[in-house]
This record gives structure tokens, C-alpha cells and sequence, in this order.
């Protein structure tokens, strides 16, 4: 029996995806683990695999199209042995589609759904849709990764120029970055020819899922969380020191950590101490958990995501360094998986390295708390009756009222506090 290919949900807050490019085609043979699309989800864009065997028969949504709901049929796969005629009376149901922006594609779906209750008209149908297909803008139809096109759209890049080095002369992230635009002749006034254009006071940028997402989230989290916050100043010399003696015994530049490495590790260490403070919200009942799972917030084109350090109260900082390289290197390059920034217990967000000294950032719900970490200055301050300079770091705790307490809240940033001004207190 002919097996349908659905939208797929790819993480838990999914409701819709785009379908950003086809990498398999009409009468192409499939095959368990072949990747015949790719999706863009409300956090990354990853690649469908099929775990069916047999020829791609039918595409029923076009590549590029927007909001497509999830369990909706975008392709048909025909087993060994079927035909076309195996598709006349497959119950399809391609309304679905009509929540999507991009009219073109729901067309083509109500084509593609009277054809296959009329398999006579096939042979006109495939003129159509192929028609159709031709006129998508040359930019999707040129073998490139979902990043590759977002950097070649943002810099005005025709992608017809620039040659692929990934697979298959596939066009990656390193060939936008290594391309540059020929001379280009001038014409009367210093006006390029074929780059002149009009402009206007501002230009509008597409909305992606991600941003989307975001977006809905951080509205509903501001408007339906009480927040309340705590802030406090913290010394950070000893930090930098020890920070400083453990790269000092890195063999061959095995890690680097970072301050950013030693508040993760601090933060994981104090939800230990306070686990009160490791919490979420849920109609059932306040959940507390046993392990610490750091959410981080790392900017990208699309906008943030927060990545995962799983069981960071058990990993050494070291391991913590490594792995959040890996992170940040995955959520630029758009290929996080689900299971990498999902299931976070607390979050941190540090805007520090912009020169922000402290801000309160927004919940993340369902998890109860954020830290949002500012920059570090030199302060003078008061020490055993004497006025001294040191190292100083603010940071601020957004908490969810309905988790935690004002006073679990105190107890958990002043542990935060404690283990970044004494740091060997997190290492035991």
C-alpha cells in the first residue's frame, strides 16, 4: 500500500514547518535513512530521513512552502511492486494545507488531490505542477544548505555564483564567506548596472518559525509569569585566577574555559544546594529536579536559541568548556537536534561581553528561574576598613513567583554568589 510522508513534529512546541528544499525528486528510489527534505521547525532547520523503502511517487507540497501543519501529506512513497494506479482512491487530506501563506502550494495540493481521485488526468497534472516548479526563483533550486541561503539572501548573494564544496557541489556556509562579487562596470553617475536599485526608508525582514516562536513565547511568559527579581554584585577575582591557573595546565590546547564555563558549573552547583530552586510550574504540581540542566542563550542569524548542558552538576568544567563549543558551533551552523535544546531546568543569559552591566532578563517557561549575567568592572570596594579595587560582576534572577519562594530565591542567587566569589567550592 502506497505510505504517505507527513510533516513531521520535531520538538514539542511544533504545530507547523516549512519546507524549505527537496533533496529527492519525482521517480527518485528511496531508501531507509535517505534524506529526501528538509524542515524548518520553531527552532532549527533539520533534515528529513525516510525509514521507508521504494520510489518517490508523488510530491504533494512545494519546496518553500510556509506553515504547513504537522501530520499533513507532503509526499507518497510507492513499494516494490505498486504503480501509479495504486494511488487512484488514497484518502489525502491536503485541506490541511490551506493555513499556509504561500497560495501557489495549496493550488498545487487541491491539483494533486482531484488527480488522485482522477487518475486519467496525471499526465496533465505533471505539466502543471512541472510548470509550475519552474518558475520557483532560481536561489531554492540550487543545491545549498538552509544557512547558506539565509546568508546569500541577507547579502544579496546570487547563488548561481558562487561554487559548492560541500557534497555533491552542495553550497555551504564557508563558500558565502568566501565569496566575493566580481567588478561590476559603472555607468553614468558611479551607478552599478546591474546591482542599482531603489530605496526607501526601511525594508522588512521575513519572519522565520524560530523568531516566531520566540516571540510567542516571551510574550506569554512576561504577560502570564509573575516575575520578580533579585540582583547582586559579585567579586570575581579569585574566578579569574583560578580560571587562569586551569588553562595555564591545558596540554596542547585540549580546552579553554571560559568565565562564562565557571558560572554554568557555579549555577549547576547551587540548584545542588538549593533544590528548591530546580523547578518548573505545571498544572499538575511543582516539578523538582534531580539533575541540573543549564539552557544558555546563544544569539544567531534567526535569532536564540538556548542550548543544553545536560547534568552540568555532575560534569567537570572542563567537559562543560568542551561541549558548549560544540554547542554554540551546532546552533550557528543550524544543525542542533531536538534532544540539544530541549529539557532545560534553568537558563542563563550573559550579555556581558556587549558591555550591558545588568539587565532582567525574561523566563523561559516552564523552567522558574534565568540569571542574566552583565559585564565585569573594576570597582573600588570596602575591605577590612580599607578601600580596595577589585573585579566586579552583577547578576540578576528572574524568578517565576508560582515556583519559588522570595526566599528560596535569595538563598539560591546568594549560593550562585558564594561559589563564583570562592570558586574551589565548586570544584569538590
Amino acid at each position: 500500500m502506497p505510505i504517505k510522508i507527513l510533516m513531521p513534529t520535531l520538538s514539542p512546541t511544533m504545530t507547523e514547518g516549512n519546507l524549505t528544499l527537496w533533496v529527492k525528486s519525482e521517480g527518485d528510489r528511496v531508501s531507509p535513512g535517505d534524506v529526501i527534505a528538509e524542515i524548518e521547525t520553531d527552532k532549527a532547520t533539520m533534515e528529513l530521513e525516510t525509514v521507508d523503502e521504494g520510489i518517490l511517487a508523488k510530491i504533494l507540497i512545494s519546496e518553500g512552502t510556509e506553515e504547513i501543519p504537522v501530520n499533513t501529506p507532503i509526499a507518497i512513497i510507492l513499494e516494490e511492486g505498486e504503480t501509479q494506479s495504486d494511488l487512484e482512491g488514497m484518502d489525502i487530506n491536503i485541506n490541511k494545507v490551506e493555513s499556509t501563506t504561500d497560495t501557489k502550494a495549496v493550488e498545487d495540493a487541491d491539483v494533486i488531490s482531484d488527480n488522485l481521485a482522477n487518475p486519467m488526468q496525471d499526465e496533465a497534472l505533471n505539466s502543471d505542477v512541472n510548470n509550475r516548479s519552474r518558475n520557483v526563483d532560481t536561489q531554492e533550486r540550487i543545491k545549498s544548505s538552509p544557512l547558506a541561503r539565509r546568508m546569500a539572501e541577507q547579502q544579496k548573494i546570487d547563488l548561481a555564483l558562487v561554487n559548492g564544496s560541500g557534497p555533491n557541489g552542495r553550497i555551504i556556509r564557508a563558500d558565502i564567506e568566501a565569496f566575493s562579487l566580481p567588478d561590476i562596470p559603472v555607468v553614468k553617475n558611479d551607478i552599478p548596472q546591474v546591482y542599482k536599485e531603489d530605496y526607501s526608508d526601511y525594508e522588512i525582514l521575513p519572519i522565520n518559525n524560530i523568531r516566531k516562536v520566540v516571540a510567542r513565547r516571551l510574550t506569554e511568559a512576561k504577560q502570564e509569569v509573575p516575575h520578580f527579581y533579585l540582583t547582586v554584585d559579585c567579586e570575581i577575582d579569585n574566578l579569574l585566577n583560578v580560571r587562569d591557573d586551569l588553562n595555564s595546565r591545558a596540554k596542547n590546547n585540549e580546552f579553554k574555559i571560559s568565565i562564562n564555563d565557571m558560572i554554568i558549573k557555579a549555577c549547576a552547583v547551587a540548584l545542588m544546594q538549593v533544590p528548591a530552586a530546580n523547578a518548573s510550574w505545571s498544572e499538575e504540581g511543582i516539578k523538582i529536579y534531580k539533575n541540573a540542566n543549564i539552557s544558555v542563550a546563544v544569539a544567531i542569524n534567526d535569532g536564540l536559541i538556548t542550548p543544553i548542558i545536560n547534568n552540568a552538576n555532575s560534569k567537570g568544567l572542563m567537559t562543560i568548556s568542551n561541549e558548549m563549543k560544540e554547542l554554540v558551533t551546532q546552533a550557528q551552523d543550524g544543525t542542533l537536534t531536538p534532544d540539544q535544546y530541549q529539557g532545560g531546568t534553568f537558563s542563563i543569559s550573559n550579555l556581558g561581553m556587549y558591555g550591558v552591566k545588568n539587565f532582567q532578563a525574561i523566563i523561559n517557561p516552564p523552567q522558574g528561574c534565568i540569571l542574566a549575567v552583565g559585564k565585569i568592572e573594576k570597582k573600588p570596594v570596602v575591605k577590612n576598613d580599607e578601600i580596595t579595587i577589585a573585579s566586579i560582576m552583577s547578576a540578576t534572577l528572574s524568578v517565576d513567583h508560582r515556583v519559588v519562594d522570595g526566599a528560596i530565591g535569595a538563598q539560591f542567587l546568594n549560593s550562585i554568589k558564594t561559589l563564583i566569589e570562592d570558586p574551589l567550592g565548586m570544584l569538590l
